[in-house]
């Protein structure tokens, strides 16, 4: 989908420019309880007072998310006017312009529009901009179109028609606008790239396929891509990591990719994506019911790859590593069993009570390596824990970090992409769950806060540096008739480095 920004002047002729535009769609906000005003009063007068008169109706309220598609109307230059529901006015918000434009991007699929006009920028949503509008457009959009067919058998037909869409924003706003635009653009591109990767099944995306797409990516983009196998994993000493991929005929993967945006003395900030591509518990096996969803678990990985090729394409004046240890978690006669102890590349001796705690074992000698790169701040993501879906259900992101001002900027981005998250505690009280008899720590410290727990085990391999872990066992993956992942949280995570960028 082609996107473009033009300037209308509102102010003028009471919106002549936009009310005479040509094209399949004109989509046009309307709040609820309020007279008609700007290009909606602009095309009722055109149109005779038809407008008022379906207001009078009530066929035309306004409601938030409600949608009218009028075609070929007396006087209108375009095919189809889309009238949306902004809701009211003295309570629009942010998530409001999001539900609208999410309303307005499935009704102009549903049509047979080829392009169309989107006016929803021009309505004022409190503490944001018209960039931000945007961008927050051009998400919507690119998710609604989003289909997942690379495992059919069949081509199925496009969704929609649609192909083009031009952004009307008043002139002042046009530069900023346009360079909203290609961010929004980057940002779809890189939440389609975890989406795919996290549809994928676990046969095609292996620990390989991750290792092969960030390839791909430091082709494409110009990265820098390290990827170490069994052996190397070895000589690193990284026995947590090797401990979870003995069960599987997988070689594990250990994937560094780089994009080098900033000066070369500049700190990086390193993410580090959990990138199990298969979880079977291992000989902690999982119940069998909604095991096929366990090749979400590289969700983590998936996000952190996307970010990566967001960054890239927007051209960020920064330094992102992306860390991914990859794979599989499979029972075996060579898997790890519950009461092993495994050492880690810090040194530290790890309890295995349960082989279904396994993200944390190849996350934490990820944070170890990730000490080298002298890294301004680390941020693992990582579909860790049931026990966060339980506490956050499937709207925040856990969010955990020893750091308030890390803590603080990713919660700011949350906020402002609707990509949200939510701060839990990480204090030294919980890590007495994790003693063990017989090594340093164990992997798991039971069901009481499960989530803190993990997050808890983590922190020991992150004293060097600034760090942050995000949860995202609830929020990367639908369920149900939904079924697929989210892309998230990617969105977070770049906006997070498009404000690192600017101080």
């Amino acid at each position: 989908m082609d996107f473009s920004t033009k300037a209308f002047d509102s102010t003028k002729a009471g919106q002549a420019g936009l009310a005479n535009a040509k094209t399949d769609c004109l989509v046009v906000g309307v709040f609820e309880q309020q007279p008609l005003a700007g290009l909606a009063k602009a095309l009722d007068v055109v149109s005779k007072g038809l407008l008022a008169r379906m207001v009078k109706r009530g066929e035309l309220d306004g409601k938030l998310g409600s949608t009218l598609m009028l075609h070929e109307v007396a006087g209108w230059s375009q095919a189809r006017v889309l009238f949306v529901g902004l809701g009211r006015e003295d309570q629009f918000s942010p998530k409001s312009f999001n539900e609208a434009s999410r309303a307005a991007a499935r009704a102009v699929m549903a049509s047979r529009a080829s392009d169309a006009i989107w006016t929803l920028p021009q309505a004022a949503v409190p503490k944001r901009d018209t960039a931000w509008a945007v961008c927050a457009s051009v998400l919507a959009l690119r998710d609604a179109t989003y289909r997942f067919t690379q495992m059919k058998s069949k081509a199925e037909p496009a969704n929609t028609a649609l192909r083009k869409v031009i952004f009307a924003v008043a002139p002042d706003d046009l530069k900023a606008a346009r360079v909203a635009a290609r961010r929004g653009e980057a940002i779809g591109n890189g939440m389609a790239l975890a989406k795919d990767l996290g549809n994928l099944p676990g046969n095609v995306c292996t620990p390989s396929y991750l290792a092969d797409t960030a390839r791909k990516l430091a082709r494409e983009f110009k990265l820098k891509a390290d990827i170490l196998g069994p052996k190397q994993i070895e000589a690193l000493k990284m026995g947590s990591f090797l401990s979870v991929a003995r069960g599987s005929v997988e070689p594990p993967q250990f994937i560094v990719l780089k994009y080098e945006g900033g000066p070369a003395k500049q700190a990086p900030i390193v993410l580090v994506g959990k990138g199990v591509t298969f979880d079977s518990g291992g000989i902690s096996i999982k119940p069998g019911e909604g095991m096929d969803e366990m090749k979400y678990d590289m969700c983590g990985a998936a996000s952190v790859l996307g970010t990566m090729r967001a960054v890239a394409e927007m051209g960020l004046k920064l330094n992102v590593i992306a860390i991914v240890p990859a794979t599989e978690n499979m029972p075996g006669g060579r898997a790890t069993k519950p009461g092993d102890v495994v050492t880690s590349m810090s040194g530290q001796t790890i309890e295995v009570l349960n082989t279904d705690a396994e993200g944390r074992l190849i996350l934490c000698d990820a944070l170890t390596y990730a000490e080298r790169f002298k890294p301004a701040a680390v941020v693992d993501v990582a579909t860790l824990t049931g026990a966060c879906i339980i506490a956050l259900g499937h709207v925040n992101t856990g969010l955990f970090s020893k750091s308030d001002a890390l803590a603080d900027e990713l919660l700011a981005a949350g906020r402002t992409t609707g990509d949200t998250a939510w701060r839990l505690p990480v204090e030294e009280a919980y890590q007495e769950q994790l003693k063990s008899n017989f090594a340093d720590m164990a992997n798991i410290g039971g069901r009481p806060a499960g989530s803190v727990t993990a997050a808890c085990f983590l922190s020991r391999f992150t004293e060097k540096y600034e760090w942050a872990h995000l949860d995202i066992a609830g929020t990367a993956w639908k369920s149900g008739a939904a079924k697929g992942a989210t892309g998230r949280p990617v969105p977070l995570l770049t906006q997070f480095l498009i404000d690192r960028e600017a101080r």
